[in-house]
């Protein structure tokens, strides 16, 4: 298809809706948003050999990109419309985004929030809206609060601001690009995580349209492939279920627009482990004092499948938020340890004799093992049933070591797989 430009802006033809203008949607946020750097990494370039620049979206006002699409959304409005007041279903960056767009634009925002959701994020929207939010925790799931939201919104009159699904939220999300390229424009590959597909559809167009060689990797958690599944069978498909772990780019069904453009501007799909993201938030952490959430360490996550075809090119990778609340360190720390080979659960039946959890621990473990759960699983009886051992390695080697321990001490035991569903009942 030919691409056709207006005051050097390129339009893209849409089935219900206006084209983008990129440098107008910049030009409205550039007294929104900060204006976020993109910073040299020397960690992550000298392990991968290239020139490794964060976009650190991490540092937005609201500590996510979504402030973009939704301040540019709702500022298109006119006066009638901000005057009866708009509505979000979000338990996560969009309601932060949505919140702090109302308080600047006077207008009454009601947000939409499953009941479980956590009160830090509940708290920190309320803190963006101030005055201007009111927020309903309605429903056990997101599917249930956003129906709910929309038959709310039809009710009163409103206007319901969705999280990707309109050419003006994805039309903010562009900027992201638009300050990239302007920072440095000969980027070899851009890493960009996907959920519903509103930054990658909106990156990806404008890196197409001013920066066609750049190769552009989108980037989906294991639990949640729902671009990657859309793309497979050339339409968007809804998953019946999801690993939620990382919750700013998991949903079970991409929007229409953004799977007719993410088709066409996406050079690759790439799902990453969830245990790989928990490693790449501490390693994050550790290393540069960089706190991302899970979605935002996706692009990072992602490089080392990339890493002989990335060597010795310029890459930018997108760090989309750092919402994280501090009570997920533990489930963080622990699935990073189960993806690293180092934490094992085992069911242990122990010798019915004096000294069998002594032998297990003088001679079965190793010097730089560590038990880190122990409990009978019997209630009553406990000595004569079986054991829960949770065994923390120094090394990944060290397993075949441990394996070969058990068994020629004849332990009689039964490992966990996280797969499994006992994995979930225990564990």
């Amino acid at each position: 298809m030919e691409k056709k430009f207006i005051n050097n802006e390129l339009l893209i033809p849409e089935k219900n809706g206006p084209s983008f203008h990129f440098h107008d949607a910049a030009l409205r946020l550039k007294e929104i948003v900060n204006r976020t750097p993109l910073q040299f990494n020397h960690n992550l370039s000298r392990k991968h050999r290239c020139n490794i620049f964060l976009k650190r979206e991490d540092l937005q006002v609201v500590r996510s990109y979504k402030l973009r699409g939704a301040y540019n959304m709702m500022s298109s409005l006119s006066r009638q419309q901000l005057a009866k007041g708009v509505v979000c279903a979000s338990a996560g960056n969009h309601a932060q985004g949505f919140a702090y767009s109302c308080k600047k634009l006077n207008a009454k925002g009601v947000v939409f929030m499953p009941i479980i959701t956590p009160n830090q994020k509940v708290s920190q929207t309320k803190m963006f809206g101030e005055e201007y939010v009111e927020v309903k925790l309605v429903g056990d799931t997101f599917d249930d609060c956003a129906v709910a939201a929309k038959i709310f919104t039809e009710k009163n009159g409103m206007t319901f601001i969705p999280p990707f699904e309109d050419h003006r939220i994805i039309e903010g999300q562009a900027t992201v690009a638009v300050e990239i390229l302007e920072d440095k424009t000969d980027i070899d590959y851009l890493f960009v995580p996907v959920g519903g597909g509103g930054l990658s559809a909106g990156v990806g167009s404008y890196f197409k349209t001013y920066s066609p060689k750049t190769k552009i990797i989108g980037l989906e958690p294991e639990g949640a492939p729902s671009m990657y599944e859309a793309i497979k069978a050339g339409h968007p498909v809804t998953l019946e279920n999801i690993d939620r772990f990382v919750d700013g780019a998991s949903v079970k069904r991409v929007g229409d627009i953004t799977f007719s453009i993410c088709k066409d501007v996406l050079d690759d799909m790439h799902l990453v482990a969830e245990g790989k993201v928990c490693s790449t938030i501490l390693q994050l952490y550790n290393e540069d004092a960089i706190v991302v959430e899970p979605a935002g360490a996706l692009s990072i996550a992602a490089l080392d499948d990339y890493a002989e075809e990335i060597m010795g090119t310029n890459v930018v990778c997108i760090l989309s938020g750092s919402n994280n609340d501090i009570d997920r360190m533990p489930e963080i720390k622990e699935r990073s340890l189960q993806y690293e080979g180092l934490k094992h659960y085992f069911l242990v039946n122990f010798a019915q004799r004096p000294g069998a959890l002594k032998e297990f621990v003088n001679h079965v473990l190793g010097p730089g093992d560590d038990i880190t759960r122990f409990e009978y699983m019997q209630k009553t009886n406990k000595e004569r049933g079986p054991a829960l051992i949770g065994v923390e390695l120094k090394h990944r080697k060290d397993y075949v070591h441990l394996m070969e321990k058990m068994r020629s001490h004849h332990i009689d035991f039964s490992e966990i797989n996280k797969d499994d569903k006992m994995f979930g009942y225990l564990v």
